[in-house]
């Protein structure tokens, strides 16, 4: 008997219960992921709307433009591969923030006596 699955390759591959597995795969019978960006309106940033599978880039673009673009309008698509997306795990201090900015401020400087007796003299 064979299985049958609401995967089509699954069932493409005519796979018997209680077989051993098939791992001879084509290049169509594993996808890819892809990550998809859209850009709702020229001129703003790109933003992450979700992923898909697709066998190439160019399939991605089109299944990302029906699922993605279909009921919002959109100027601008980007698909990524997921392997592609680079992060380095650890780096959170590369991202910390000195909010003491006293160097904005006059005070901080050598000639703030000059200036104050400046601002004195002109009253």
């Amino acid at each position: 008997m064979k299985i049958r699955s609401l995967d089509p390759r699954i069932t493409r591959l005519e796979i018997e219960k209680n077989k051993e597995p098939v791992i001879d795969l084509k290049p169509l019978d594993h996808w890819q992921t892809f990550e998809v960006f859209v850009q709702v309106k020229k001129g703003q940033h790109h933003s992450h709307v979700g992923s898909l599978h697709a066998p190439n880039p160019e399939m991605a673009y089109i299944l990302a433009k029906e699922q993605f673009g279909r009921r919002t309008k959109i100027v601008s698509l980007w698909v990524v591969k997921t392997a592609d997306v680079f992060t380095a795990p650890g780096d959170e201090i590369m991202f910390e923030r000195n909010d003491e900015k006293i160097y904005r401020e006059a005070g901080g400087y050598k000639v703030m006596d000059r200036i104050n007796r400046f601002k004195k003299s002109k009253k």
